[in-house]
């Protein structure tokens, strides 16, 4: 797997409340100052941070722990509970 599949559901962007890494971007909803709900993306996309850059972090903060098919797999497992979360049942977007 060479990149993060992204759903682009943007639930990673309306929960940023549930890590300490991302709270200092929660417009005090949860949800990321930045996001918008109309078309599920960032408004500062290619500004964003890198704690929002999944291959930034891996490389910063996650090579020496996982590899890159580890991290991918961690955050996919993420994604699905955010999802499963949201629709309090399974994934409606099922990463693959």
């Amino acid at each position: 797997m060479d990149t993060f599949p992204c759903t682009q559901c943007g639930l990673c962007c309306q929960h940023v409340n549930l890590a300490l890494e991302t709270q200092f971007l929660d417009r005090g909803d949860g949800t990321c100052r930045h996001y918008d709900a109309a078309s599920k993306g960032c408004n500062i996309y290619s500004e964003r941070p890198s704690i929002c850059r999944v291959d930034q972090q891996y490389s910063e903060r996650y090579a020496r722990r996982y590899s890159w098919e580890e991290y991918v797999r961690l955050n996919i497992e993420v994604c699905e509970l955010l999802q499963a979360k949201e629709q309090q049942l399974i994934p409606t977007y099922p990463v693959q």
